[in-house]
């Protein structure tokens, strides 16, 4: 069964259930027990509370502009750095920066290895990298692994997330080792299933038995995980889906997850669905959108494809109702599979999450490039060219007469 989680509802209930928390970050997707502020802070992406995906949200919608070309606002990059608490790690969400970091703000993994990704793509931010670098390394489990807050055991929800965290900051994750000398490449296989029970897929844990359940938005960040890879990938090359076995090292665990979630996409027309108890079943855009990600970078690039065709098809709505993750998750499924962000399925991704928030500093190239051209294709530059020589010709013929150049 795969259930949609936001990071809202999951930091909500993280306490309790004691699981990791979802990179897929849908928190726009579920609606707050609490009003938002009256008034959000000018620089931050998205309209709904921000009070469990502040920072997430934050980070997925500027890196996905980066992704694409665009530069964004500063005060956009600002209010996230602005997010950092004393100890290095983020928050989901602080209404008053200025104030400490306590068990209201409690600090997460998975909102920090977000941040972190987006800030080492944007660049200049070396110094609010390392300290949020230096804060995963001290919250680390003796496993090798991470869990959704400090102290919570290890899952490949935050494991995967925050192996893409190390390898943006320049580390080296097979370096990075616990007190026991064990890194995140010890910690992945021991959260992947076997192949009779779990069909390779990567678990999430029950909250009271600790025991895995097979789960595609674990799969999709453990596979990334144990590729080294984050959550911005190009297509590897087309590679068959391997057979499942024993995962005794993070390349068999890579190869089983990735395997395990063509498998499930196939079975239903290329996508994921979403069932929860009592629930009619519904399909899971985010966390195909995911899954895209990790098949293509395992190589497994005809289903990352199909999978992506169904979303530009399907997924539409489901973007403009959740908010700016929601399109970064989208720009990031398109990017990984060859797709175009700014004709995804007739919507222009990157322009939709650019309206989510500050207008962004510089436009993508490709956009710089189309609107130096009239409708007919005709460089506008080419005829600014041709207006000067022109307007000189008609100055020699006016000259004697004292007139202005009329360009």
């Amino acid at each position: 069964m795969n259930i949609s989680r936001s990071a809202a509802a999951l930091a909500a209930a993280t306490a309790v259930l004691f699981v990791a928390g979802a990179p897929a970050a849908m928190a726009d997707e579920t609606p707050s027990s609490s009003a938002p502020p009256a008034a959000l802070p000018s620089g931050l992406y998205g309209k709904k509370d921000p009070k469990f995906d502040g920072v997430f949200r934050q980070s997925y919608a500027l890196l996905a502009q980066d992704t694409v070309g665009v530069k964004p606002a500063a005060k956009a990059v600002d209010w996230l750095t602005a997010q950092q608490c004393d100890s290095g790690g983020f928050a989901p969400f602080r209404a008053d920066p200025s104030e400490p970091c306590d068990s209201k703000a409690p600090v997460e993994a998975d909102a920090t290895a977000a941040a972190v990704q987006a800030l080492s793509a944007l660049g200049g931010q070396d110094k609010t990298v390392k300290k949020a670098v230096a804060w995963l390394k001290s919250v680390q489990n003796q496993d090798g692994g991470w869990g959704y807050n400090p102290g919570l055991p290890s899952s490949a929800n935050s494991t995967g997330i925050v192996v893409g965290a190390l390898v943006a900051a320049g580390e080296k994750p097979a370096e990075v080792k616990s007190q026991k000398g064990k890194s995140a490449y010890d910690a992945l296989p021991q959260l992947s299933m076997d192949c009779k029970d779990g069909e390779g897929a990567f678990g999430l844990a029950d909250f009271k038995t600790g025991k895995l359940a097979p789960n595609a938005d674990a799969t999709a960040a453990g596979v990334l995980g144990s590729l080294g890879q984050g959550l911005v990938v190009k297509a590897a090359d087309q590679q068959s889906a391997a057979k499942c076995a024993k995962a005794d090292d993070v390349e068999q665990a890579a190869k089983n997850g990735a395997a395990y979630l063509a498998s499930t996409l196939g079975k239903d027309g290329d996508h994921l669905m979403s069932a929860m108890p009592g629930a009619k079943d519904l399909p899971d855009f985010g966390n195909t959108a995911d899954s895209v990600v990790a098949l293509a970078a395992a190589g497994l690039t005809d289903q990352a494809k199909k999978s992506s065709d169904w979303l530009a098809k399907n997924a539409a709505d489901w973007a403009k109702e959740s908010g700016p993750a929601a399109y970064s998750q989208l720009i990031f499924a398109a990017h990984a599979a060859g797709a175009d962000p700014k004709n995804f399925g007739g919507t222009d991704l990157v322009k939709a999450l650019n309206a989510t928030g500050p207008a962004p500093e510089k436009a993508a190239a490709s956009e710089e490039k189309k609107d130096e051209k009239d409708d007919s294709g005709i460089s506008v530059w080419w005829i600014v060219g041709v207006g000067l020589v022109a307007g000189i010709g008609i100055g020699f013929l006016f000259s004697g007469r004292n007139k202005k150049n009329q360009l």
